[in-house]
């Protein structure tokens, strides 16, 4: 026979080589590795959560928000955020790293809080015609001045975008709503002074205006950054008279 006389490599029904072993064990690896990727960066839908822990998830992220402002970025000297201005990148510690992440994780909600709490606590001192006036007034004050500093920053050419600086500087007004809420609850009592206001708003301001300028700074060149940041001054000291006005 004429295939008798072929050699033995030419056998075409000699079964194929299976692949090493070694390329199926990366490719089970590979596709493992990716499904468990998959599985980590998927949404996670809250459709079923109830209500309730809805709720207390944002309650709780306000909270947090809050302490972060309320405890501010440690400078090692008493006025160290005026520093802000002259060094050419602010580096955060562990600790005001973690600070500064949570407020860039930004919301609305807290900033709309803060703003009501703030006009709620002015109007009720207003005399009962001017509530209203009271009210309004604040509230467009609060939410134009963080716009007008905002829109600075960014044609300054800040890196951060709209609704992160709203709602930064929504956040650092809570110290002025404190103060407010202190001066209206002892406005009637011995402590209702003049000067005694003057120090609890002075508190509140250097509080909001530090941290403010704290988190500025860390988006602005150091050649901008005064122009950027004096915007911020004006805007907190602009709450801080109507809180010693109404």
């Amino acid at each position: 026979m004429a295939s008798s006389g072929a050699p033995s490599w030419a056998n075409t029904s000699r079964p194929a080589r299976p692949p090493p072993i070694e390329d199926h064990l990366g490719t089970t690896t590979s596709s493992s590795n990716t499904s468990g990727m998959d599985e980590l960066l998927a949404p996670v839908s809250t459709l079923d959560e109830p209500v309730m822990e809805t709720i207390m998830r944002d309650v709780r992220a306000v909270g947090g928000k809050l302490k972060a402002v309320l405890l501010p970025l440690d400078r090692n000297k008493p006025f160290g955020y005026v520093g802000v201005l002259q060094e050419e990148s602010v580096e955060p510690s562990d600790g005001q790293r973690n600070v500064l992440n949570q407020l860039k994780d930004w919301d609305l909600w807290g900033p709309l809080f803060i703003c009501l709490s703030l006009a709620l606590i002015l109007s009720t001192k207003a005399p009962a015609k001017q509530t209203s006036h009271v009210f309004t007034t604040v509230f467009i004050v609060m939410w134009i001045g963080s716009l007008v500093v905002t829109i600075n920053a960014q044609l300054l050419g800040a890196t951060m975008s709209i609704f992160q600086s709203l709602c930064v500087l929504g956040y650092c007004v809570f110290p002025l709503t404190v103060s407010a809420l202190v001066i209206a609850i002892l406005e009637h009592t011995w402590f209702g002074t003049l000067w005694l206001d003057f120090i609890w708003l002075a508190l509140g301001f250097v509080w909001a205006t530090r941290v403010s300028s704290i988190f500025v700074g860390q988006f602005v060149k150091r050649k901008r950054r005064f122009l950027a940041l004096y915007p911020v001054f004006f805007f907190y000291l602009l709450l801080g008279w109507l809180i010693l006005l109404f």
